[in-house]
């Protein structure tokens, strides 16, 4: 593999790590335990700002149960995967569809959150690096942002950066949710190059 094809690889492999690490429902910590390697090292990898070696990409394919190909992207797709997103499970309480396929910059998700009648507890805050918008599409979410507890309906956005302590729960309705979320790893966000006044009714 020629030397920009490595470089893109390792780029994208970091997103790929952070994704693999929500599928298992596990925090920087957790995984930091299971394996020996800080959470501050794996923020870094995760986030672009430091290359993993084979030893730490070994060990963490290992802890989440992904082949090699996967991490670097080289695993090929089945042909009724390469025309419909399969849902990923995160955890036990969460469907992830990715919209895209991560190849540097923004990437986006679409998330479900099942039912519940009552939320259990106030959502698990988690912070990391990076830069999120989420956007409610059915349902009632309950968005704690740091020292915030906001109750989101379809329609309504919110933005923020990462690095300030984030969890999310489905507030109570008896329904599930569903919401979208474009995630900028490096701190990318969206551009808005109109502006509602500038759209004319048609």
């Amino acid at each position: 593999m020629a030397g920009d094809g490595v470089a893109g690889t390792l780029a994208a492999m970091g997103p790929r790590l952070r994704a693999a690490r929500e599928r298992r429902g596990a925090t920087l910590t957790d995984v930091g335990r299971a394996t020996g390697i800080s959470p501050s090292t794996l923020s870094r990898i995760e986030t672009g700002r430091r290359r993993p070696t084979l030893e730490v990409v070994l060990h963490l394919a290992k802890e989440y149960g992904v082949s090699l190909d996967e991490l670097a992207g080289t695993a090929p797709a089945p042909a009724a995967e390469r025309r419909t997103p399969v849902p990923l499970s995160f955890g036990d309480d969460k469907a992830v569809l990715p919209l895209t396929r991560y190849v540097g910059g923004l990437h986006a998700h679409k998330h479900v959150l099942p039912a519940v009648e009552e939320p259990s507890a106030r959502p698990r805050q988690v912070s990391h690096d990076g830069y999120e918008w989420l956007c409610v599409l059915y349902g009632r979410l309950w968005l704690a942002l740091g020292d915030q507890d906001l109750v989101l309906t379809a329609g309504d956005m919110a933005e923020f950066d990462t690095r300030t302590p984030h969890g999310v729960a489905n507030a109570g309705s008896g329904a599930p949710v569903e919401y979208l979320i474009m995630f900028g790893p490096q701190g990318e966000r969206l551009r808005p190059r109109t502006s509602p006044a500038s759209v004319s009714a048609g």
